[in-house]
């Protein structure tokens, strides 16, 4: 546990994971300094596979969130209540999870996005967008996001074209990948978006 972190009542923090293959091997929970846990959260340490979970520094955890085991959660996410990591579930920085949000195990979310509350994640969302519906889809940019975090209106028009030649265009993704790094500066924005789509297990949404 870090420094300056507040945990309210009734949490459950670095339990035994909810998983039928641990063995009682020696694992971990780590957490981050000045996280927030709130009401009644449950975070289950590692398994074998990782041996860990992992929550980074200026995360909040609202009211019955629950973090599975071998998750790693960057720096300043914030999952709001009854918010529910399965397995292996990694989230980048600045994440935002809505109320409700379901995350499937092996599932990724990048850094900045933000999961409207109330749905299923059940494929990998790539940084920097607004995700929400059923089946899960694009929903923009979070333009708000970037702005408070000092991205520039030429940074976020960058990130919006990439995405638009992603998901909007008819192009297969395929060919849209292909253009993206053909045609776009290669910034760090645009890196982090090519990525985390051609390093994806499970499927971008």
């Amino acid at each position: 546990m870090g420094s300056n972190c507040t945990i309210y009542h009734n949490c459950s923090i670095g339990e035994a994971p909810q998983d039928l293959k641990y063995a009682g091997e020696k694992t971990q929970a780590i957490i981050g300094d000045n996280v927030i846990i709130r009401e009644s959260v449950t975070v289950n340490r590692g398994t074998i596979a990782y041996g860990k979970t992992e929550i980074g520094n200026n995360v909040l955890l609202m009211a019955c969130a629950h973090i599975a085991h071998d998750c790693i959660i960057g720096n300043h996410t914030i999952m709001a209540n009854l918010a529910t990591l399965g397995g292996h579930v990694e989230l980048g920085e600045y994440v935002n999870l809505g109320g409700g949000v379901l995350v499937h195990q092996f599932g990724k979310i990048g850094s900045h996005s933000f999961i409207g509350g109330g749905y299923r994640v059940v494929q990998d969302v790539p940084p920097f967008i607004i995700a929400a519906g059923e089946p899960m889809r694009f929903g923009g940019i979070n333009k708000i996001g970037l702005q408070r975090r000092g991205y520039s209106d030429e940074t976020r028009s960058l990130i919006k074209k990439a995405y638009r030649y992603y998901f909007i265009s008819k192009m297969n993704r395929s060919d849209a990948i292909k253009k993206i790094k053909s045609e776009l500066p290669a910034t760090d924005e645009i890196n982090a978006i090519v990525q985390f789509i051609e390093s994806s297990e499970r499927g971008i949404i």
